[in-house]
């Protein structure tokens, strides 16, 4: 009996050992197999943690360009909006000086219409017979004036602008101004037409009076449609040219400018320069008398524009002053 029970545990004993020894072999083989592989899936990893980094980097670097081209819009929206406002400001402030100044031109169009009645009744009285009593007339003389501008000259010499301002927006009154002032004088002696460069209309007539014939006439106003010298928009130059041509102490002269400018450098020089050629007679007139019509066209822009206009209406006003003559303001350059 006791043979048999060592025998049996003996078995038993050895099989328990094959099944521990072949225990432990399985967890060595796991092990030296996890250990293997280990280092291949962190570089693995590692690899794709790097290509990650690196697209986000990229993306980050994509923002950040977003951002500055966002925020240089915005700069640029700011810019466009100040500049907005100040406009609308500006054009608020020209809305309020253009309503003023229409405002006062419904005064002026009354007081307009009152010179333009008296204009006509005047220039009914003026006859041949009111002329000729006129010049024997020495001490006393009649009111020869119309409208407040004397016509009792026997040569006019009409200086225009010929600019683009004048071209552009007051031709047309600048043509039924012409033909007005024509008809004051029913027959004079010689009349001559240049721009304020001192060009002549009619170049056969150069330094020469045009007869005065109703064929001339109407020569003068169908020429003035199409006429377009170039002009530097200041009457200085005509006004000196003419008064150098066409001065004689034996002919009374009017001189008429048509303007809406003077871009001249000063006013007083100009003054001054008329009064050395434009000399006095022994009565201490002058001989050649300076009037003028304003034309209101740079009171239409903006006031930061409008000193040449200003500038041009206290040049002919002195001018018209000082040589005997008028000038007169248009409240509006359309016809």
């Amino acid at each position: 009996m006791n043979l048999k029970r060592r025998r049996n545990i003996e078995v038993f004993s050895l099989s328990f050992l094959d099944c521990v020894c072949c225990g432990f072999g399985a967890l060595i083989l796991l092990l030296v197999l996890s250990k293997t592989a280990e280092p291949i899936i962190f570089e693995e990893y590692s690899k794709d943690l790097e290509q990650t980094v690196t697209r986000l980097r990229q993306e980050l670097s994509d923002l950040h360009g977003q951002i500055n081209l966002l925020n240089r819009q915005l700069v640029s929206n700011k810019a466009q909006l100040a500049r907005r406002v100040e406009n609308i400001a500006r054009l608020q402030a020209e809305l309020a000086t253009l309503q003023g100044q229409y405002a006062a031109a419904r005064d002026d169009a009354t007081v307009q219409n009152i010179i333009e009645a008296q204009l006509a009744a005047a220039k009914q009285q003026l006859t041949a017979a009111m002329r000729r009593l006129r010049a024997a007339s020495v001490h006393q003389q009649p009111d020869t004036t119309v409208g407040g501008i004397p016509v009792d000259s026997e040569y006019i010499i009409f200086i225009i602008d010929t600019s683009g301002s004048m071209q552009n927006y007051g031709w047309h009154l600048v043509q039924q101004k012409l033909a007005e002032v024509l008809n004051v004088y029913p027959k004079v002696k010689g009349i001559q037409i240049m721009n304020d460069m001192g060009e002549y209309m009619f170049q056969q007539y150069t330094g020469k009076w045009i007869p005065d014939t109703p064929a001339r006439r109407k020569a003068v106003l169908k020429r003035l449609r199409t006429w377009r010298p170039f002009s530097n928009s200041s009457p200085v130059e005509g006004i000196s040219a003419a008064i150098r041509t066409f001065y004689a102490t034996n002919k009374d002269i009017s001189l008429y400018v048509f303007g809406d400018e003077f871009t001249g450098p000063s006013i007083d020089t100009v003054l001054h320069h008329v009064d050395r050629i434009n000399k006095r007679d022994q009565r201490g007139n002058r001989r050649v008398r300076i009037h003028a019509v304003g034309f209101p066209i740079q009171f239409g822009r903006p006031q930061a524009e409008q000193t040449t206009g200003i500038r041009f209406a206290t040049l002919m006003r002195a001018l018209c002053e000082r040589n005997g003559g008028t000038f007169i303001g248009l409240n509006s350059y359309t016809p």
